[in-house]
């Protein structure tokens, strides 16, 4: 349905968009259809006339379900469904179904069935509020009282796994207070689905994290050390990939994971150069960013898969990027270009709290250097007669590891 406010290349960019996602469910899609509205109707989503020429369409197209780019309302997709006599499935529970099927980790299937647990309840309640229209004599019985216990057996269900999730977060945060215990800069690889994240990751530290040409392919929050040139080496954790209209029941399921991007150092931004929409879904990611309070920090933008559109799309792509972010960087992570440049960039962003020193460090105290070029890098050393004279860069916090050794500082 194309809404005031929506244009038409925004609309086909969706459309396209449902498609590869219902294929990535496991459907396939035979056809496709919009009608022009101000409003949507309260009752079907979709006039009446629509709703008949879909059922009409089962005559020539062979289709066992159909999926609606908005969310329903319970009340509309259980009309639609009386009408269709097929199920009928909107963008949320695709998205979920999507996540079910591709959650590996306890705490993963956990935020799914959360985020599927509090899309279905009020859907029961609406079949619930439906068997009771007219009320009085003959109203009651065991349709009302079945869909009563599967509404309380669904709530008792999410008290259990808010537990669980709580226990989860609770080790989530004692492993962020590890990572940054260590002292080691932070990047967090954020990015549309499927712009190639997990494969970047790979690149980059060979995580052997699952890496598809298909959306949502990884969803488990993955961190791994890359050392840079200078022997600095930063922690960079996967995350799972943004889309338009992103439900909201999973946002706040993922809540404790989407927190690594809050809680990182640096953001490293990965869009896919191939896409035509790369702009909106650069856009979407920012928004995304904005709703973590993530938004005013150091940003890397990796325009990924550069090798797929040509010297002029390259051209074309890094420009308007550039317009929008001061850092942008083309690689491919497929095939390992610009991966040099990247972490450059990378560094840069992190350099901001690094502050440059000198140390003298006693002969066999050899593992103060090693924390030096780990932390912020060693740029240069000499030997003298009292020790190892050296310099480069730490992090501020990290100053009193080095003060017994210092021989000039500063910042």
């Amino acid at each position: 349905m194309l809404l005031p406010g929506v244009s038409q290349a925004a609309l086909e960019e969706q459309m396209r968009e449902l498609a590869e996602l219902t294929t990535t469910a496991g459907g396939h899609v035979v056809g496709h259809d919009v009608q022009r509205r101000e409003v949507a109707d309260p009752t079907f989503f979709v006039g009446r006339g629509k709703v008949d020429e879909i059922r009409e369409e089962r005559d020539e197209v062979a289709y066992d379900i159909v999926v609606c780019n908005e969310d329903l309302s319970p009340r509309q997709q259980r009309n639609l469904e009386n009408e269709l006599k097929v199920r009928v499935v909107d963008r949320t529970e695709l998205i979920l179904d999507i996540f079910a099927q591709h959650a590996r980790t306890r705490e993963g299937r956990l935020q799914v069935e959360s985020a599927q647990l509090h899309h279905t309840l009020p859907r029961l309640i609406g079949a619930w509020s439906y068997h009771r229209q007219g009320g009085g004599i003959g109203t009651r019985g065991p349709g009302e009282q079945q869909i009563e216990v599967e509404r309380r057996r669904i709530r008792r269900r999410l008290k259990d796994l808010e537990r669980e999730l709580d226990e989860v977060r609770r080790q989530r945060e004692q492993q962020r207070r590890g990572r940054h215990g260590s002292e080691l800069a932070t990047v967090a690889i954020v990015g549309y689905t499927n712009a190639g994240k997990s494969t970047l990751l790979n690149r980059l530290t060979d995580a052997g994290v699952r890496a598809e040409n298909r959306l949502f392919a990884t969803l488990d929050p993955t961190t791994r050390r890359v050392r840079l040139e200078n022997g600095r080496e930063l922690l960079l954790t996967d995350t799972v990939g943004f889309i338009q209209k992103l439900p909201t029941d999973l946002v706040a399921a993922f809540r404790a994971t989407l927190e690594e991007v809050t809680f990182s150092d640096v953001v490293l931004h990965v869009v896919d150069a191939s896409a035509p929409a790369v702009l909106e879904h650069a856009g979407t990611v920012d928004a995304e960013l904005a709703e973590l309070g993530a938004a005013g920090k150091p940003r890397v933008i990796a325009a990924n898969k550069i090798d797929l559109v040509g010297s002029a799309g390259a051209r074309r792509v890094l420009t308007a990027l550039s317009e929008r972010y001061r850092r942008v960087v083309a690689i491919s992570a497929l095939t390992g270009a610009g991966m040099e440049e990247l972490l450059a960039a990378v560094e840069d962003a992190a350099s901001g709290d690094l502050v440059p020193l000198r140390v003298l460090v006693p002969y066999g105290r050899e593992s103060v250097l090693h924390e030096l070029r780990q932390l912020g890098g060693l740029e240069g050393s000499e030997f003298t007669e009292r020790g190892t004279l050296a310099w480069g860069r730490a992090p501020r916090q990290s100053l009193h590891r080095f003060q017994p050794f210092l021989v000039e500082s500063a910042g």
